[in-house]
């Protein structure tokens, strides 16, 4: 599903990534540890085409998309990866049902389509009942979970996650935990997340661990 060969970035004279060769398979659930500062949100970024590697290969679901032209890279980012972040980043002006289709609008599906999926992934959430709600009256979890709707919304290859429990209460986190591995079992998605949180990292199927630039 993903492959890395010889990732290697730099921030002016400061070598972040050292030289990363990484494989994960499909319907994997992989974490991603470390210290702070030792490269772990740049590799995914990286892997989620929001940064380009200055050196290395990056393949996903068989396409290696660092040859890719910008164009080219923003179309394969909205039809193949999803982003959940720690802060949800969703619209405020509109509302949960909104929010969820605007990256179905971006690629083009039609409204009746975007809508009826959406409104699919929010009954599977528990979410109907929050539909038309805009981010301010949804507690933290629910707007994490709506957050997590519209990275499903075009059926991406791969979920990328930043820290997505980060800001909740412990039981909106372990919610959210199992919300992901229900996914995997459920619909074959497979998950990369970025964690300091240590129960997270030992549910993952792997935990990978990034020192000074390099995996260990």
């Amino acid at each position: 599903m993903i492959l890395t060969k010889g990732i290697r970035k730099s921030f002016g004279t400061l070598e972040v990534l050292k030289g990363i060769d990484l494989h994960i398979a499909k319907q994997e659930i992989v974490s991603i540890v470390g210290a702070s500062g030792a490269g772990k949100s740049t590799l995914l970024h990286i892997i989620g085409t929001l940064d380009r590697a200055d050196q290395g290969s990056l393949f996903i679901d068989g396409t290696e998309v660092n040859k890719l032209n910008d164009k080219a890279l923003a179309d394969f980012r909205n039809k193949n990866i999803g982003f959940v972040f720690q802060f949800h980043h969703l619209l405020p002006e509109f509302t949960a049902l909104e929010n969820i289709c605007i990256p179905a609008y971006i690629g083009g599906r039609p409204k009746e389509e975007a809508m009826k999926h959406a409104l699919e992934l929010l009954d599977y959430l528990n979410l109907t009942d929050r539909k038309d709600h805009k981010p301010s009256e949804l507690s933290g979890g629910e707007q994490q979970r709506v957050a997590v709707a519209r990275a499903l919304i075009n059926r991406p290859a791969v979920v990328l996650a930043d820290e997505p429990s980060g800001n909740l209460d412990s039981k909106s986190a372990q919610e959210l935990h199992q919300l992901f591995f229900r996914l995997r079992d459920e619909f074959q998605q497979t998950f990369v997340i970025v964690t300091h949180n240590p129960e997270l990292a030992a549910m993952s199927d792997r935990t990978i661990t990034i020192k000074d630039g390099n995996i260990r």
